[in-house]
């Protein structure tokens, strides 16, 4: 079976790379999840990947209360970095050539962000990584996501969280909530169906990308989406 998308832009939590911890990195999931990004490479898809930092530091959390909300959000950015690193480290383990970018300069570390060579990464059959939000303060990961999704031309954006879908309310608080299989980008900011930031679904509006957004914790879903199966929620246009 073909892949059904040629580029995707994974956007994946920090949260993800902790396990079952609530704070850093657990080895073995993060060499599970690399194993199963690693075979969705191996069909021809070109992937980039974002991820979030939740599980170091978030500029919203409780701990960044009392700080200033541009020195927090810089905080939040730089744990990204240490996120795409672990990820780097344990794709390139699966024999995946892997290149992480940050949009906050470290060339010690990391590439620079420059998209044509993101892109150009991609076509060489390269998993590109990439880390440091937007670098900039009061955007989250959602929104670097939809960002990037939009620059490297990627068919579709593909969140993946700990839900298998959008509802109509927290089906982990709410036994009774609804699932969505198909919803509108004007659905989800009406209603405020909060699985993304309204400016990440906005900008994804604006410009046609359309969104997916499935269970990661579900063993082969990433190889099921790429596939085009019906995995999760479709967001769009009008459907």
């Amino acid at each position: 079976m073909a892949p059904r998308y040629k580029r995707i832009l994974l956007k994946l939590s920090g949260e993800v790379l902790a396990g079952g911890a609530s704070f850093g990195i657990d080895a073995e999931r993060v060499r599970a999840l690399a194993g199963e990004v690693a075979e969705v490479a191996r069909t021809g898809v070109e992937l980039g990947i974002v991820l979030g930092g939740g599980n170091f530091f978030r500029g919203v959390a409780a701990a960044a209360r009392q700080m200033d909300r541009v020195t927090a959000d810089s905080m939040g950015m730089l744990a990204t970095v240490i996120n795409c690193l672990a990820l780097q480290d344990a794709l390139e383990k699966q024999g995946m050539p892997t290149r992480v970018m940050t949009a906050i300069q470290m060339p010690q570390v990391a590439e620079p962000y420059i998209r044509r060579r993101a892109i150009r990464h991609m076509e060489k059959g390269r998993i590109v990584v990439f880390g440091g939000g937007t670098s900039n303060p009061f955007f989250s990961t959602d929104s670097a996501g939809s960002l990037r999704a939009l620059e490297i031309g990627a068919e579709i954006l593909a969140k993946a969280t700990g839900v298998d879908g959008v509802y109509d309310k927290d089906p982990r608080k709410h036994p009774d909530a609804v699932k969505y299989d198909r919803v509108t980008y004007s659905e989800m900011l009406a209603k405020n169906l909060a699985v993304m930031d309204a400016s990440a679904v906005a900008m994804c509006r604006d410009n046609n990308m359309p969104i997916v957004v499935f269970n990661l914790t579900t063993h082969g879903n990433i190889m099921r989406m790429s596939m085009g199966e019906p995995v999760g929620t479709i967001i769009g246009n009008a459907l």
